[in-house]
């Protein structure tokens, strides 16, 4: 699966953290790095602190992870503990999927 894609209810059901920051992670490469990874982001690197991503950079990784995991991400849920590092969100990501 590539950055864009609905998971199917097959990819959903053996879903793993690791898929998850690898599939946001292409994501953030492709569309804030602009295909250039030259500093290595970690697992727990916070996108806002390293200047990964921006505010509006964060509504757009909402919108992704929405599209991507069939989730809904609720208002009170946008909180740096769920989506401000790829540990956060593939965390956040699996919670949802629950």
């Amino acid at each position: 699966m590539t950055a864009g894609e609905k998971m199917s209810d097959t990819e959903t059901a053996i879903l793993t953290k690791e898929d998850i920051i690898s599939l946001v992670k292409d994501f953030i490469v492709n569309n804030f790095l602009f295909g250039q990874e030259d500093e290595p982001i970690n697992d727990s690197d916070s996108f806002l602190g390293k200047g990964i991503i921006d505010s509006t950079g964060i509504l757009e990784l909402i919108d992704f992870a929405e599209e991507s995991y069939g989730i809904n991400i609720d208002d009170n849920e946008l909180i740096p503990e769920n989506l401000d590092s790829l540990d956060n969100i593939s965390r956040f990501i699996l919670f949802k999927k629950g």
